[in-house]
């Protein structure tokens, strides 16, 4: 860490996952497990939904870590899959919610039908395998792999994934989720800040993901992340780049899913130079400001 990203004594995380979507650490494990990693700003941002924030607060009450009520909402934009990350939303807000509602049906469908695509490759009981992993959370693709892992079917989640879950695989099942305007509207009614996702993972080419950020600022979007935990070097400056061109604030987070994965709590790189946090002038004794649709 540098004094680029430590912005005082607080140290920034902005993305990460709990048992609620496709986490392995219960709320209250991940609020612990950040604070000995020294985070003390932290986003809780599940997939599709908010079920995990209420227990992440309880946990960090009395504590230095400040919890900051997130979600990661799932996207068709062009016809491929874009995350869009609330931050500071009301998790309570109708229309949050009924939104969500919306895509975690569309969850439990998809994941049926993964179901139903495992049996005709001679994999029987997947689903219920799946259920096992998630626990009370919903269904994701990552609880298929553990399943298949644990089944002998696959050596590892990679393997699983390259095997039958990613596009082309047998038993990938596409969807049609949220569109960008739809996700930004249910963040700003909210309350909440709407940043772009790891945008280097989409793997898109430059101008197409210039037309995305465009699209993006004209909804009401005013965040990239900037810095990921999944991402390059070039690519964070590319990011940077990026945020200036477009105006966008800058955001950080390691998209932290479980202990010895591809990211780990608090270990990101130095805010670039030049970009303006999205923090930047964040009050959090206060709640954030109610914003109007776009």
């Amino acid at each position: 860490m540098t004094d680029l990203w430590v912005k005082g004594r607080a140290c920034y995380d902005l993305h990460t996952h709990t048992t609620a979507s496709d986490g392995l650490l219960t709320p209250s494990e991940l609020t612990a497990r950040a604070r000995e990693a020294g985070v003390t700003v932290l986003a809780v941002t599940d997939h599709d939904c908010v079920d995990g924030v209420a227990e992440a607060r309880l946990a960090a009450q009395g504590t230095a870590l400040q919890v900051v009520p997130g979600v990661e909402i799932s996207v068709t934009w062009k016809k491929g899959l874009v995350h869009v990350v609330g931050l500071r939303v009301d998790p309570d807000h109708p229309e949050l919610r009924a939104g969500l509602a919306r895509l975690q049906e569309q969850r439990l469908a998809r994941a049926e039908e993964m179901d139903r695509r495992l049996n005709r490759c001679g994999i029987m009981g997947a689903l219920a395998g799946a259920r096992e992993h998630a626990g009370l959370g919903q269904i994701g693709r990552a609880h298929f792999a553990r399943h298949l892992v644990a089944a002998g079917h696959a050596t590892d989640m990679q393997h699983a994934f390259v095997r039958y879950l990613r596009p082309g695989r047998p038993a990938y099942v596409p969807s049609e989720w949220a569109s960008l305007e739809e996700a930004v509207a249910w963040i700003r009614a909210s309350g909440g800040e709407a940043v772009i996702a790891h945008p280097a993972r989409y793997r898109l080419k430059p101008g197409r993901l210039r037309q995305l950020l465009q699209a993006f600022l004209e909804c009401g979007g005013i965040g990239l992340e900037v810095v990921s935990g999944v991402q390059s070097a070039e690519e964070t400056r590319t990011m940077a780049e990026l945020a200036r061109r477009f105006g966008l604030l800058a955001s950080a987070g390691s998209d932290f899913h479980a202990p010895g994965a591809w990211s780990e709590l608090g270990r990101l790189p130095p805010m670039p130079t030049g970009c303006r946090p999205i923090w930047a002038d964040w009050n959090l004794d206060a709640p954030a400001p109610a914003r109007s649709p776009a």
